[in-house]
């Protein structure tokens, strides 16, 4: 069970600076689990470059196949940790699997820094991978719950923020690394550096309260309600979300159990719903340009350290991106920021694509293709990445809430694994026109989204749970009438 100083004071009603800058600290502190994601997974394409070197030289020799399981490896550990961490977090709160994941972060950096071969490094990135994927998961559900109706989409959206700031302090370390260190073994310095999120992490979470939501699904509601005070500027705010966790959790105790409620055919769309927007996120690429532009700039003719050091301006533009996102998810829906992101996105890919295929290899291609890159990663960190973290933490009933997005998240890690094993040899058989095939793909995905995504925009998250059970169960009972 959780306990901290929070379920044990009986405050009264909190100003609204300190609700502000407490708001702020629990967000803070519950993304530094996305910073540490946002690190991780950025890092690896500034020491890719140097682990391929033989090991005499300082690396561990890898090849394109090694390559691709060092990358690789900590998708499929993130894919895991996600899924468990869902049912983790239902169990024992999200607070106590950030703090259980923010060790595994620590482990997981430190084992990567000291791995002396490629079996143990894959096997260290593994590691690593349950506790980016954990995070991945648990974070947008305990700021939603902590946040309320009116900050959820911006306090939310500041998950993608720190990993975006985290993949540009990589970038950055990288860059300077290969600049000023003339050390081979520089690459063990780039990752080690990622305990340090890890660390912060859990420090903080000795700190920051329990979610109100899952301490009224416990049966916690005094609890529930000093956490909230806490939270909240004005009581008429802490009545109306009490009344609503509270008629919420009656009709779950009153509804069918856990296991009856996974399988009814509404939770089963909303759950198929979120895999396909995890499809969605990963089959833009959006990957493929995080991990490995340094090797898509070095086919143009772009030096190493030069191509490593373009990476930042990946980091720039995400960030600048992300808070463009996070203005965007408080004025518009979340279907149209989508819709917008992938056409975009497709046109950057065609752009992208004919610059390779019919350009010479000069600087001017380079710069070309650095700026197809740059657009794409703006819209997909503006208008894509954002809504799909959002949409994680709206769309799932609060009985099954962590499971059900740990589900849907971890479908969304194998996606990314598939997409970061696959580019290299995809890339070494079909040549350029890789990213045509991007392109054509996410075609679909904007079919996908126009046709399948629901609206949440403007509702609380119980008012998105009775919408979707009305939504999905009028499409059943339609179905069912129809074929009668």
């Amino acid at each position: 069970m959780e306990t901290n100083d929070y379920d044990k004071e009986t405050p009264e009603q909190a100003s609204g600076d300190s609700v502000r800058q407490r708001l702020f600290f629990v967000v803070l502190v519950a993304t530094m689990g996305s910073l540490a994601y946002g690190y991780d997974t950025g890092i690896i394409s500034g020491a890719l470059p140097f682990m391929t070197l033989p090991a005499p030289q300082g690396g561990l020799g890898l090849n394109p196949f090694t390559e691709g399981l060092v990358t690789s490896s900590l998708i499929f550990g993130a894919a895991l940790g996600a899924f468990l961490s869902g049912y983790l977090s239902d169990r024992f709160g999200r607070r106590i699997t950030l703090r259980s994941l923010a060790l595994l972060f620590v482990l997981g950096a430190l084992g990567t820094a000291l791995a002396p071969t490629v079996n143990i490094m894959i096997v260290m990135r593994f590691l690593l991978g349950v506790a980016v994927g954990g995070g991945s998961s648990t974070v947008p559900v305990f700021i939603a719950e902590i946040a309320g109706p009116r900050k959820r989409a911006p306090l939310v959206s500041r998950n993608e923020l720190m990993i975006v700031s985290g993949q540009l302090v990589a970038y950055i370390v990288s860059a300077l690394m290969s600049y000023l260190l003339n050390d081979p073994h520089m690459w063990r310095y780039m990752l080690a550096l990622a305990m340090v999120p890890g660390v912060l992490l859990f420090i903080g979470t000795f700190f920051v309260p329990a979610s109100p939501h899952w301490l009224v699904a416990e049966g916690r509601v005094k609890d529930a309600l000093r956490v909230l005070k806490t939270l909240r500027e004005h009581p008429r705010e802490v009545q109306k979300e009490m009344s609503d966790m509270k008629q919420q959790a009656r009709e779950s105790q009153q509804g069918p159990s856990t296991k009856e409620l996974l399988k009814q055919k509404w939770v089963l769309r909303l759950v198929l719903t979120g895999a396909g927007m995890g499809f969605v996120l990963q089959f833009t690429g959006v990957n493929a340009f995080m991990y490995y532009t340094p090797i898509i700039l070095k086919t143009t003719g772009m030096g190493t350290s030069a191509s490593i050091a373009a990476t930042i301006g990946n980091g720039i533009v995400s960030v600048l991106a992300a808070i463009a996102g996070i203005k965007g998810v408080s004025r518009f829906g979340r279907r149209p920021m989508l819709m917008t992101g992938l056409t975009i996105v497709i046109c950057a890919q065609i752009a992208l694509g004919c610059v390779l295929v019919f350009m010479p290899q000069d600087m001017t291609q380079s710069l070309l293709a650095l700026g197809c890159i740059l657009v794409f990663l703006f819209f997909m960190q503006m208008c894509i990445s954002p809504v799909y973290w959002l949409l994680m933490s709206e769309l799932f009933p609060m009985k099954v809430r962590g499971a059900l997005t740990g589900t849907a998240v971890s479908f969304q890690w194998i996606c990314n694994a598939i997409v970061a094993f696959a580019f290299p040899p995809l890339l070494a058989v079909a040549g350029n026109t890789t990213f045509f095939i991007f392109a054509l793909i996410n075609i679909g995905s904007l079919i996908f989204v126009a046709m399948a995504l629901p609206e949440t925009r403007g509702k609380s998250l119980e008012q998105i749970e009775t919408a979707m059970r009305q939504r999905f169960g009028e499409q059943e009972r339609a179905a069912a009438g129809e074929t009668a």
